[in-house]
């Protein structure tokens, strides 16, 4: 079945939901984490997968990555740090293409991702630090997946909830994203209602310095 909380978090811009998290006083924005294919708003659950460099843990080989795809489905959002400091790709042209056939909402990487014009091809949305054509071969190996990550100033488990436009991406912890959806819905009702005013003449300081300046409170 699908979840309701991300097809209503897919109705959401990142402002709102920002603002909203503001109001409730919570944090989860990530900034500097451009899109850099595909295109449009992307929301969904996350799947975590944490890189590094040493030896990757007990068992057989995994290539990076591939745990993630293979449990996922149109409501997930890959999300995987790569802060290493090594420049080596995090994600690449056949994890794209495997995410697009498995149906994926998208990736996010906090971390350098390679095959850049593969994913564009496949129409495959993908935000990343930055972009490289260095192999994680050698370099960086997967330290988990579904565990803690760090994206931005951000902490990210599995299972929270995520949304990402061209604004910003933000994280949104599984407990909260109840009250956040409704405080979020509250603030893009109360700015189609100012909107409308605006087009049908209201001077727009009117519009915005009373309701606008204190719509947070």
């Amino acid at each position: 079945m699908a979840d309701q909380n991300v097809h209503r978090l897919r109705r959401l811009d990142c402002c709102a939901v920002s603002d909203a998290l503001d109001k409730l006083k919570k944090t989860g924005v990530v900034s500097g984490l451009p899109q850099r294919a595909g295109a449009g708003r992307v929301a969904g659950r996350v799947i975590t997968v944490k890189l590094g460099t040493g030896e990757a843990p007990p068992g057989p080989p995994v290539h990076l990555g591939c745990t993630a795809i293979e449990q996922a489905d149109g409501d997930n959002v890959i999300v995987v740090e790569q802060r290493s400091g090594v420049e080596a790709g995090c994600w690449g042209g056949l994890l794209s293409l495997a995410a697009k056939m498995r149906g994926v909402a998208g990736v996010v990487a906090d971390g350098p991702v390679r095959d850049i014009d593969e994913a564009i091809a496949y129409e495959l949305p993908v935000f990343s630090r930055s972009t490289t054509a260095r192999t994680a071969r050698g370099r960086v190996v997967e330290k988990g997946t579904n565990v803690p990550v760090e994206i931005g100033d951000v902490t990210v488990q599995a299972g929270d909830y995520m949304v990402a436009d061209n604004s910003a991406v933000i994280f949104i912890g599984a407990s909260d994203i109840e009250v956040v959806l409704e405080a979020a819905e509250m603030i893009v009702a109360k700015e189609a209602a100012m909107a409308k005013a605006i087009q049908s003449g209201t001077p727009v300081g009117k519009v915005m310095g009373g309701n606008y300046e204190h719509m947070l409170k």
